[in-house]
């Protein structure tokens, strides 16, 4: 049975999303799931763009071993040359040119003829060419350009050295019968078009993206681009679990071979959302917190007697455990062990030192952990980067009628740093006024401040999430605590650890 590539482009474009940041460890935790789901393609950034996107991509590049690792790159010599310096010491690199297509894109944009493009489209595809077989190239808003001429360039760039050519809706303008024609006429008026596989990589303006993509697929495309949670520009891409779990589904319709490992889906969509703190609506689509639940009482009369009465798929497929946990307080570290490689987690040992005390406290602190509560804990130890702020002691003082007054003591190189008192409007303002003049910082602009329960319960984890503008540039910080104030105090000093970090 014939199956359709996967090519992950949340790194990429989903980090394009307004408000966005991420680190390089970030990343990388993010590619290391990607890896474990066994997508085809992880395209992990723009290069050429700054030098942190160069770092991460040089990082994923290094440590991805059993997927494709791709490079964003304009079809000019320095930004090829940028990307395959990042991508050199991949396993299996790609490098991923692209130049726009359109009429509005070469009058407005680029200036340029359409003869002028279609050379610089061969150009770019043979430098590339040099470093590495694996090129796939982009028609820039190839959905708005005549098809005559696209089948032109392609054939072009084909007989140039690309292997992969990428027919993207970039504005999310297209509708799905319109676009499978599309591709069926391209497939018919590119002559060596046998010699390259096709990719589609739509964009989500008008909601169509996964419709889109699907159409395209019936039509021959072999490889759709995506991202997780479908996030990117404006109103972001193509959803990667809404394409697989689609083609799982109806594998009855499409005939095609699903390779993905879909029981990663959930950890994945949720380790993306807390990484960029873009929160999933109740309602979405297979990772929703709504997606598998039933509140009509003909639904779950219908769920008891049989669950695919009104559930066409099964929350296990991905990798959804609305099971308790055999794991508490006196659980052992084999235990906790065979639980993580259970779910494909392996931790070196000093991480799994570290992660195991933050289990065995929280296991003091709750008399049910859930499979929810130890995800929630192995997030906080995905991202390995130095820390030069730890937080050693927190207290508030609070009330009806009361200033709200915290005393924050913290840890740097080891040593402590006398505790401060600083008031404020609230008492989490109070203890970010409290951080800052601790740490010296001046200036942090609190861009989103979220606070969501893990579990249910009043001994619930909470997740704390922070995003912070420094210099000009968006820091987050992540954190899941039983104690809210204790999560928002470390959410916060992980935004500002990662600042003093990378700009040291």
């Amino acid at each position: 049975m014939a199956s359709i590539k996967i090519f992950d482009t949340t790194l990429r474009d989903g980090e394009q999303s307004p408000g966005v940041t991420l680190i390089p460890e970030e990343k990388l935790a993010i590619a290391k799931q990607l890896e474990k789901m066994k997508v085809n393609v992880i395209e992990a950034g723009f290069p050429i763009s700054s030098d942190g996107d160069f770092n991460a991509v040089k990082m994923v590049a290094e440590n991805i071993h059993d997927v494709e690792v791709a490079a964003l790159a304009r079809c000019n010599k320095k930004d090829i040359d940028r990307a395959w310096e990042a991508l050199k010491d991949a396993a299996k690199p790609r490098i991923h040119v692209f130049i726009a297509t359109s009429p509005i894109h070469l009058e407005h944009k680029l200036k340029m003829s359409q003869e002028e493009v279609l050379k610089k489209a061969v150009e770019g595809v043979k430098h590339a060419k040099q470093y590495t077989d694996n090129v796939e190239f982009s028609a820039e808003d190839a959905a708005r350009t005549d098809v005559e001429f696209l089948a032109e360039v392609f054939e072009a760039v084909i007989d140039a050295g690309a292997k992969v050519i990428n027919v993207p809706d970039t504005v999310g303008y297209i509708v799905p019968t319109e676009y499978g024609k599309l591709i069926k006429e391209i497939r018919e008026k590119t002559p060596n078009i046998d010699q390259a596989e096709i990719s589609v990589h739509c964009h989500n303006d008008l909601g169509l993206a996964v419709a889109n993509s699907l159409a395209a697929v019936e039509n021959g495309a072999t490889q759709v681009e995506v991202s997780v949670n479908g996030i990117g520009e404006r109103a972001g891409n193509a959803a990667l679990e809404e394409i697989v779990m689609a083609l799982y589904t109806r594998q009855d319709y499409y005939d095609l071979d699903v390779t993905q490992n879909t029981k990663q889906i959930s950890r994945l969509s949720k380790l993306v959302s807390n990484s960029t703190g873009m929160c999933i609506q109740p309602n979405k689509a297979i990772v929703g917190a709504n997606a598998f639940s039933h509140e009509a009482g003909i639904h779950q009369d219908g769920v008891i007697k049989e669950r695919t009465t009104y559930e066409i798929m099964d929350a296990k497929t991905i990798g959804l455990d609305h099971n308790k946990l055999v794991l508490g307080k006196h659980s052992g570290r084999h235990a906790l062990r065979d639980f993580l490689e259970k779910y494909d987690y392996r931790l070196d040992e000093e991480t799994f030192k570290s992660f195991f005390k933050r289990f065995k406290d929280l296991a003091d602190k709750k008399k049910n952990i859930s499979n929810a509560d130890i995800f929630a804990l192995l997030d906080n130890e995905l991202y390995d980067y130095d820390k030069i702020y730890e937080l050693e002691y927190i207290s508030v003082l609070t009330g009806k009628g009361l200033l709200p007054t915290a005393t924050v003591r913290l840890k740097k190189d080891d040593k402590i740093i006398q505790s401060a008192a600083c008031n404020g409007d609230g008492p989490v303002d109070a203890i970010f006024q409290t951080i800052d003049e601790l740490t010296g910082m001046e200036d942090i602009k609190l861009i989103s401040y979220k606070i969501d329960a893990v579990t249910e319960g009043k001994d619930a984890l909470g997740e704390a999430f922070i995003a912070a503008e420094i210099d000009g540039k968006i820091y987050t910080g992540h954190c899941s605590e039983t104690d809210i104030t204790e999560a928002s105090a470390i959410a916060y000093l992980n935004a500002i650890n990662k600042y003093l970090v990378y700009n040291s």
